[in-house]
């Protein structure tokens, strides 16, 4: 992942006033395991208003859907659940030219009470003025004990040897 493509897409997020939570890989970074990630693992209220706001946002920043999807079929929230349930859609994955090294994955369900886990983000300042709302460390970890992938399980161990949560 580039800096510039992060950078890109949370400042875009931040001036559309968009509710969203950094998840997956950035987040283990941010919550001290220091790890290659590939991606960036969003998860965003998934109610309408913040949907359009976050893809409309994110496209004026050159990101488009992988796959022929517009803002307002992803706002619909009988299209997300369809595509879970019949083609076991879990992420839209989002992808630019010009930051071809910073894909975007937006959950398409909310694995948590987003209201909850955003109230109780903590918030790192990437650099002056560009502040990125982090999943908390509990929310963190059941959502990677119920991936339960190989690199989920990795994240789990090395986080909860680096913190009270291992002792």
């Amino acid at each position: 992942m580039e800096i510039s493509g992060a950078e890109a897409v949370f400042d875009a997020l931040n001036r559309a006033d968009v509710a969203y939570l950094v998840v997956g890989g950035l987040a283990v970074n941010a919550h001290g395991y220091v790890r290659m990630t590939m991606d960036i693992d969003l998860v965003i209220a998934l109610n309408p208003e913040n949907i359009l706001k976050a893809l409309h946002g994110l496209e004026k920043a050159c990101f488009r859907p992988a796959v022929p999807v517009t803002p307002e079929q992803f706002a619909d929230p009988a299209n997300r659940k369809r595509w879970r349930e019949e083609k076991e859609m879990r992420v839209l994955k989002l992808w630019s030219d010009k930051y071809r090294l910073s894909p975007i994955d937006i959950f398409i369900y909310e694995p948590f009470d987003f209201a909850t886990e955003y109230a109780r983000a903590q918030r790192l300042e990437l650099r002056e003025g560009l502040s990125v709302p982090i999943v908390s460390l509990e929310a963190l970890l059941t959502m990677k004990r119920e991936a339960g992938r190989p690199q989920d399980l990795a994240d789990i161990d090395a986080l909860l040897e680096l913190t009270d949560h291992g002792r």
